[in-house]
């Protein structure tokens, strides 16, 4: 008994400190520029106000990036997902010639990378500056997460894969039929990364693309942040001003991590239920 109180003590503590930056920001986001300035504004909104709010989600450039964002995402995410889950179901197969140097070459990029000019004479050589492709490609494999998938791969009961085989099964039937529906927790895992990764995703939009309306909603509010307001024409009065730039970092956050936070309820069940992966009996 005493061990749960002092756990479930710890926990709370965990919980505080995890709750306590977020609801700081989303506070911050609803208060008036003067209590911000002051350093007022703690878990609640002081002199509560949506001047902010207002002028961003009433300029239609912002809908625009936001949907362009919402594009980007799915189509990276779902390219992402098609080609790590391929290539990781490829590597776990310890019999298949020229794995090592496969998997040695995915390694290998983990630590070095043409760098900045060779991906950017690359990715216009290839055509691509100003479309979606130029953000989709570039990232589609992330290493990390192949290596994961591979070693979730690994561990599945080859005897399972074995008796699809004699049922008649080929290699596109086994992993379509038998391993993806195994692996619901580990592939909404990877949806997961690579959501967050694409929806935060601002420097190959930044430096492939020049087009204002191609822009996903990260740029927008980055340049809202410095100053501009991304290709849109907000005239504002000065004390309009003086609020937004007193709370636009707060209300970019609020912005950028709704959405996430919003579909992570439903992937949640997948990281705490586990996966059964079968019977198998020698």
């Amino acid at each position: 008994m005493v061990k749960r109180a002092v756990l479930g003590l710890i926990l709370t503590g965990v919980v505080v400190l995890t709750l306590y930056p977020f609801l700081n920001v989303v506070a911050r986001s609803f208060s008036e520029e003067q209590a911000i300035q002051a350093g007022k504004v703690n878990l609640l909104p002081r002199g509560f106000n949506t001047t902010t709010y207002e002028v961003v989600m009433s300029d239609p450039v912002f809908w625009t990036n936001y949907r362009n964002t919402v594009v980007y995402t799915v189509v990276a995410t779902a390219i992402s997902i098609v080609l790590t889950t391929c290539f990781a179901y490829v590597l776990s197969k310890r019999h298949l010639k020229g794995r090592a140097p496969l998997v040695g070459i995915a390694v290998f990029t983990m630590f070095f990378n043409g760098g900045l000019i060779p991906n950017y004479v690359l990715v216009s050589g290839l055509g691509l500056r100003n479309t979606i492709w130029a953000v989709v490609l570039p990232n589609a494999i992330s290493v990390f997460n192949l290596l994961v998938m591979k070693a979730f791969f690994e561990g599945l009961p080859t005897e399972l894969e074995e008796a699809a085989a004699v049922d008649g099964l080929g290699t596109y039937g086994i992993l379509w039929r038998i391993v993806l529906p195994l692996s619901k927790a580990v592939i909404a895992t990877m949806v997961l990364f690579y959501a967050v990764f694409f929806w935060n995703s601002w420097f190959p939009a930044f430096l492939y693309l020049d087009d204002a309306d191609l822009f996903p909603v990260t740029i927008y509010l980055r340049n809202l942040i410095a100053g501009s307001t991304g290709g849109s024409d907000i005239s504002t009065p000065s004390d309009t001003a003086l609020q937004i730039a007193a709370n636009i970092q707060a209300v970019t956050i609020v912005l950028t991590a709704l959405p996430i936070m919003l579909g992570y309820p439903f992937i949640q069940r997948y990281f705490v239920s586990g996966i059964t992966l079968g019977a198998v009996k020698g």
